[in-house]
């Protein structure tokens, strides 16, 4: 097989580039600009372009297929050179079921929880010894890479609503057609994708139509929405399983979780993880994992990279750093940290770096997200605004849209790097929410200094 990919430097695209070379494939790629760590990685495997910038003369009658990356435009002279040949050009979520037609498809979709369910997911089979190949949008403990493509008979991915290409603008979770499919909750987000919340929900019901006939969804009961729209579907060629949050105890910071009378102590904790293990339950149990199996697998699991994880631990001061920037997810992770620890006091610094939001239109739906908080600061960047071509966003509409009492609002890495400083941390749990970097600020650095 010769596979050519357009946009070869994206942090999925040169997975699977690496993927498919290691199946034996030839492999041949272009970007414009690669940055680390996609350009050691590619470098190390033997295929790393020569030189950056487009190079139509690649796109040549033999290709088997052409993969085109969400970075590559409509008027890239690669794609335009693959369509004038009639070659097969294929988005990254379509070329995965390309590959994937023979296995057992697993597919963990939702607006929050996805990384961390497909990873649970993940790390239960491989301690079982399954034999599977898989997609996941974050790095994880035991895992080489974030995308393995083989012969193996099962594949277990995340699927994200997002565009599939430039050129495909259907959410990329409509292409795998799972047999084994969740659906952990819907809540609103990506409003430049997305600018209804109707249309969102429409994304959803979608993807529950293209489920295999006798296919099982498993799905989040205790999303209103999303238990709605369930209702609303198909009925009669799939199965259903509902779950809300298992029968689980917390002990001195330790939560534990019993299914089918089976108990253990785990390494994660809060309502929104307990809710994601038991969704991984439910889809290992369809693969013939046994409740036992399960649990004593899962103890040690410890997490995706950035969802709750643990930066730095001192005698009475843990600093966590999440992913979390859309609302639900925010308040996911705020009280599963003050349910986990409710004699600590709660520091909340939530950084707005995308562009749902910095959207001045989106803010109402921050209402109460940080609400359990102790203190909630809410950072954002002049710059992150600039490079979105957003206007600025005034402070009184954040505090008027997380409709928080007390929220510090800040817009300028001095003035928040002043505030980290100057603070006394003692008896505190801190977590840092954000998808960028809090415009440059060291903050591990800081967990590190108010830890020891």
């Amino acid at each position: 097989m010769k596979v050519h990919f357009i946009s070869i430097g994206g942090s999925v695209m040169h997975q699977l580039a690496i993927a498919l070379h290691r199946k034996g494939y030839q492999v041949t790629g272009t970007d414009d600009e690669i940055f680390e760590p996609s350009r050691t990685n590619l470098l190390s495997e033997g295929i790393l372009p020569e030189a950056m910038g487009w190079q139509p003369d690649l796109i040549t009658k033999d290709l088997d297929a052409v993969i085109l990356g969400m970075h590559a435009r409509n008027d890239n002279p690669e794609l335009i050179k693959a369509i004038e040949l009639g070659l097969q050009i294929f988005s990254f979520p379509e070329y995965i079921y390309h590959e994937s037609q023979q296995k057992k498809r697993i597919v963990v979709g939702g607006s929050h929880g996805k990384t961390t369910t497909t990873s649970m997911i993940m790390h239960v089979l491989s301690k079982l010894q399954y034999d599977f190949d898989y997609l996941v949008g974050a790095k994880l403990t035991g895992f080489e890479q974030s995308v393995k493509i083989t012969n193996a008979p099962i594949i277990v991915c995340e699927g994200d609503e997002y565009p599939a290409s430039a050129i495909e603008k259907k959410p990329k979770f409509h292409f795998l057609f799972p047999h084994i499919a969740i659906l952990t909750g819907i809540a609103w987000d990506h409003i430049n994708v997305f600018p209804t919340f109707d249309f969102y929900l429409e994304q959803f019901r979608i993807f529950i139509a293209k489920i295999e006939v006798g296919g099982l969804l498993i799905y989040n009961s205790s999303d209103k929405v999303l238990d709605q729209l369930v209702n609303d579907c198909r009925r009669n060629d799939i199965r259903y399983q509902s779950y809300e949050v298992p029968t689980h105890a917390i002990h001195q910071g330790k939560t534990s979780v019993t299914i089918d009378g089976y108990s253990s102590d785990l390494k994660v904790f809060g309502n929104h993880n307990l809710m994601n293990l038991f969704a991984a339950f439910y889809a290992c149990k369809e693969m013939g994992v046994t409740a036992k199996d399960f649990v004593s697998s899962i103890a040690d699991f410890t997490g995706a990279s950035k969802r709750l994880e643990l930066m730095a631990s001192g005698d009475s001061i843990n600093v966590y750093r999440d992913f979390a920037h859309a609302p639900s997810k925010v308040k996911a992770t705020i009280d599963a940290l003050k349910q986990q620890y409710p004699d600590r006091k709660l520091i909340g610094i939530l950084e707005l770096h995308t562009f749902s939001s910095l959207n001045e239109k989106f803010m109402n739906e921050y209402d109460g997200a940080l609400s359990k908080a102790d203190i909630a600061i809410v950072f954002y960047s002049k710059h992150a605004l600039e490079i979105k071509r957003l206007p600025d966003l005034p402070a009184d509409t954040i505090r008027l849209g997380f409709n928080q009492p007390g929220l510090l609002v800040m817009n300028d890495k001095k003035q928040l790097g002043d505030w980290l400083t100057k603070n006394d941390f003692t008896n505190s749990n801190v977590v840092l929410m954000s998808s960028g970097n809090y415009d440059g600020i060291d903050m591990l650095t800081f967990a590190e200094r108010i830890t020891h």
